[in-house]
């Protein structure tokens, strides 16, 4: 009997950073399961098994790309990215929904993030849009 919950054994070793094919800057892997959580109709997308890049340039239009070339755009995502996003309600922190104009106006809201994480109640890895840690983003 198979467990649906089971992660692949699959353990190829992909390139830890990729040029995006629009921009040509350098970007770091991002997990399959991060995407899943931030596009539109998750259940219609086709992802291949192979690497996956997040894109935080606010200019370029790409948000994920892949090995093979192939793109997700900003056009086709749930979720605003606040990296490509500079308006004040973007999130800066996408698992407790803390807005950039809340860490500006109210700072213990970054304390709050801090004492969190280090308690293990963050879900960054699915919530934020890159698939790390808000931490840095936070002005």
């Amino acid at each position: 009997m198979s467990d649906c919950c089971s992660q692949s054994d699959t353990n190829k070793s992909v390139p830890r950073k990729l040029v995006c094919p629009v921009n040509h800057q350098d970007y770091v892997v991002v997990p399959i399961k991060t995407i899943l959580h931030h596009v539109k109709d998750s259940w219609n997308i086709n992802l291949k098994e192979q690497a996956y890049y997040f894109c935080d340039d606010p200019n370029c239009s790409v948000v994920y790309f892949a090995e093979d070339g192939s793109v997700i755009k900003k056009s086709e995502l749930r979720t605003v990215i606040a990296t490509k996003d500079k308006s004040q309600e973007a999130l800066v922190c996408y698992c407790f929904g803390i807005s950039m104009k809340d860490a500006i106006e109210k700072p213990e809201t970054k304390d709050f993030v801090i004492q969190q994480t280090k308690q293990g109640n963050c879900s960054c890895e699915t919530s934020n849009p890159s698939g790390r840690c808000c931490l840095k983003d936070f002005p």
